[in-house]
């Protein structure tokens, strides 16, 4: 799982908490991208996509969520 971020963003680190204890209990990776970072670093489009509306989960490298955690369905869709 991604979770796309940038820095400041005082919801980026809340749903980040958020996700790393659901984490540890549903056994799946997290990972955090700065939009802004990989921007800086030639890859522009994370942040040309979602940057309007972050923090952004990704599962499988597509959009599940943004903002909030969706935990009902987040959870239904990792037990598939």
């Amino acid at each position: 799982m991604q979770l796309l971020t940038r820095d400041g963003c005082t919801i980026c680190l809340r749903v980040h908490a958020q996700l790393a204890e659901l984490a540890g209990e549903l056994n799946f990776e997290l990972v955090s991208t700065d939009v802004d970072a990989e921007a800086g670093a030639g890859n522009p489009a994370l942040r040309a996509e979602f940057g309007d509306r972050l923090p952004v989960i990704l599962l499988d490298g597509r959009e599940h969520s943004y903002w909030e955690v969706d935990e009902p369905r987040l959870r239904a869709d990792l037990a598939h």
